[in-house]
């Protein structure tokens, strides 16, 4: 091989070496911004919780009974369409350290997670509408 072969290989080496960190680069800094953007998602959806309809929303009537788990309280919810967010509600029980309590409840859909959570909070049989309607 010549020498001016030997210099094209060293070059085109390094070349392809650098392109190689680039893109490595790039990608990380992508992943990064896009955990960043879904983690602030995330904890919005946690602390600054918005209704699932705006006013005046649906009423739903559920029914919780007697020893049913919080996770379970929390599926039928999201199964009637009260959240949209399992986990962020299931976080928001502990963090506001709620209990979710047996009984008889009707409430609308444009209430807040937090909103709804207050209400099942309390040791009511029947949960009247949210107050904005």
């Amino acid at each position: 091989m010549s020498q001016i072969t030997r210099d094209i290989n060293k070059i085109t080496r390094a070349i392809i070496g650098i392109s190689g960190k680039l893109i490595l680069y790039a990608l990380i800094i992508l992943l990064l911004a896009e955990g960043v953007t879904r983690g602030y998602a995330f904890g919005h959806s946690i602390f600054y919780a918005t209704a699932v309809e705006a006013a005046p929303g649906t009423d739903k009537t559920i029914t919780i009974p007697d020893g049913q788990t919080s996770k379970e309280s929390v599926q039928l919810l999201h199964d009637v369409g009260l959240i949209s967010n399992e986990l962020a509600v299931e976080i928001q029980l502990k963090f506001y350290d709620y209990k979710i309590q047996p009984g008889t409840y009707t409430l609308n859909t444009s209430m807040t997670s937090k909103e709804i959570l207050q209400a099942l909070n309390e040791k009511k049989t029947e949960e009247t509408k949210d107050s904005s309607n």
